[in-house]
């Protein structure tokens, strides 16, 4: 959701700027009795679409008491990555950020015939030409909007599915992640807002032969980073297998439609990893294995993953946990 506020001057500081409220009994975060909610401002960003001195604010919310309300995943993660076991290692983020462009009318993908299908999946995966790359105005703006906003946005490329797009944020460390995958994804919004194109998150947008939406999270921490490091990711690994069902629960709703063994998935079911394996549950890179050290890739988290809870979620299991 979106609110928009005026103020006296310029402001760089979130602890600077006023608590905010809205009547959440419209949005069903609050009951019509009760329905006022408040916003914390936790993370400015630049705003490309007003630009000069306006920004772009991210909150979280809270009762009027000052708890968290049910929605508000950003506070437990910000509560892990507090805690000075989280801290010492520094996670490292890098996260994967897969969506699809629809046609508005017919919510169907851009690009695609209506009613009808394009050609096979294969020529579209970082493709170029008016035949295998759709959308490519928006993503292009996409992504200078971000860099312009400060997001630390790494890259973009065009996905096996045509219509299908990525781009993705870090390296970012702790709690900055999620704040700045939110931030990307509302200004993916409003870009394909304006240009009359409707964006989804679904992580199995078409059925069939064609590959699903993910949000891949690359994760290192300080230990994994050091000579030695390759012994310390494999153990991380270890409680994630252990973990794998709770995890599964938290990484997007519909992930069952898109982790099915096919389409460089692992089965929802089982977990598993591997070197180089883009079929695994985690894939371990093969330079990593080479040096020693590095990160791995959670292959699970569907697009529509809340970034706060995996995130948190992946660092709890790997640092804090005890089997």
């Amino acid at each position: 959701m979106v609110l928009v506020q005026t103020l006296s001057g310029p402001v760089t500081d979130p602890s600077k700027l006023p608590k905010w409220n809205y009547d959440g009994s419209s949005t069903g975060q609050a009951p019509g009795e009760d329905s006022e909610v408040i916003l914390y401002p936790q993370a400015i960003f630049k705003d490309p679409f007003r630009r000069g001195n306006n920004i772009l604010v991210m909150c979280d919310c809270y009762t009027p008491a000052g708890e968290p309300i049910p929605t508000n995943k950003r506070y437990n993660a910000a509560k892990i990555f507090s805690s000075p076991e989280v801290a010492a290692e520094e996670p490292w983020y890098g996260i994967e950020q897969e969506y699809t462009l629809l046609q508005k009318d017919t919510n169907w993908p851009l690009g695609w015939p209506i009613g009808g299908f394009p050609g096979p999946q294969g020529p579209y995966y970082c493709g170029i030409g008016a035949e295998k790359s759709f959308g490519r105005d928006i993503v292009d703006a996409h992504y200078k909007a971000c860099l312009y906003a400060g997001i630390n946005i790494s890259g973009i490329n065009g996905e096996v599915m045509p219509g299908q797009w990525e781009f993705q944020v870090g390296p970012s460390v702790g709690i900055s992640s999620g704040d700045q995958v939110w931030v990307a994804r509302y200004i993916l919004e409003r870009i394909t807002e304006i240009a009359g194109v409707v964006v989804t998150f679904d992580p199995k947008p078409i059925p069939g032969d064609w590959n699903g939406a993910g949000a891949h999270t690359n994760y290192s921490t300080e230990s994994m980073r050091k000579e030695g490091g390759y012994e310390v990711i494999k153990a991380a690994i270890e409680k994630l297998k252990l973990r794998h069902r709770e995890h599964i629960a938290a990484y997007g709703e519909g992930n069952e439609r898109r982790l099915t063994g096919r389409h460089e998935t692992a089965d929802i079911n089982t977990f598993s990893w591997g070197v180089a394996n883009r079929g695994a549950s985690v894939r371990v890179g093969r330079e990593t294995e080479q040096n020693g050290k590095g990160y791995f890739e959670d292959r699970r988290p569907a697009s529509n993953m809340d970034p706060y809870v995996v995130t948190s979620m992946i660092a709890e299991t790997t640092i804090i946990w005890k089997p």
